[in-house]
């Protein structure tokens, strides 16, 4: 039984990007092609912004809400 719950915590799911609910900021930046310093700078100009998540310092961005985002901007 140990050896089951030590096998499921060494692997890796990895999902599509296109799929993931959440982004990195790395990850932001290469799927929309926009340079991590300025999707930081979105993040400070936008401090209640319902579009990322914090956890701790790190920034994820909830994808859809962060795509609604970008269509109603007309300049990042």
């Amino acid at each position: 039984m140990m050896d089951d719950e030590n096998e499921l915590e060494n692997q890796s799911i990895d999902i599509p990007i296109w799929k993931r609910y959440l982004l990195s900021v790395t990850e932001a930046a290469q799927f929309y092609h926009i340079g991590e310093k300025r999707l930081r700078q979105i993040v400070d100009i936008h401090p209640n912004g319902e579009f990322y998540l914090l956890v701790g310092n790190k920034v994820l961005f909830k994808k859809e809400k962060f795509e609604q985002f970008l269509a109603e901007s007309t300049a990042i």
